[in-house]
């Protein structure tokens, strides 16, 4: 375990950067006063641009992957994969650098669970993306693909690992999506590319 203490720690600092606020800084946006004020790609793609939010996206799945891509290359067991990717979705939602706020952890909990199920990660992406083409709801999408990560994590993966890890990173989406759950139920939510 003391082994991975560090990697822990490095995958949640690497969680922590925020991306999408560091981009739109650069084109003189500041997410947080801005669009819905999250930091995610949504907001992004609401705020500045496609490309721009594009770059978002990759750039908080990748958090999601790296750390738990370095275990795998030590042949660390699952549940340090696991440890790492939960460390950097912890990091994305609550970040040091922001006084603990952040995102909602969506994309890097896809590139988390890619890591450590690839095919639970490929058909999550698709449900998600499948959400959004039919719905045009960004958060109802990310709900959809998540609600159904545990059961997609039973089929493909016996490990209790594996699903226990499924589970928290389902809670912890739908806390962050606490005030999007709301507004859906209001009718109220915002479509994507509606500002």
């Amino acid at each position: 375990m003391t082994t991975y203490i560090p990697l822990i720690v490095l995958s949640y600092l690497i969680g922590a950067i925020p991306f999408g606020l560091i981009i739109a800084r650069l084109k003189g946006i500041d997410l947080r006063k801005t669009g819905s004020g999250n930091i995610g790609a949504t907001n992004v793609l609401r705020s500045v641009g496609k490309k721009e939010a594009i770059v978002t996206l990759l750039c908080d799945i990748l958090k999601g992957m790296i750390i738990p891509l370095v275990v795998l290359s030590m042949d660390g067991q699952d549940r340090y994969v696991a440890l790492t990717g939960l460390a950097a979705v912890l990091g994305h939602d609550f970040s040091i650098f922001l006084r603990l706020r952040g995102g909602k952890g969506v994309a890097t909990s896809i590139g988390a669970v890619l890591v450590y199920e690839p095919v639970v990660g490929v058909i999550t992406i698709s449900l998600w993306l499948l959400s959004t083409f039919l719905f045009k709801y960004s958060s109802l999408s990310a709900l959809i693909a998540f609600a159904l990560l545990p059961f997609n994590m039973i089929i493909f993966q016996t490990d209790n690992i594996g699903i226990i890890f499924s589970l928290c990173l389902t809670f912890l989406i739908f806390i962050k999506h606490r005030a999007n759950i709301k507004r859906l139920m209001e009718g109220k939510e915002p479509r994507i590319g509606k500002k």
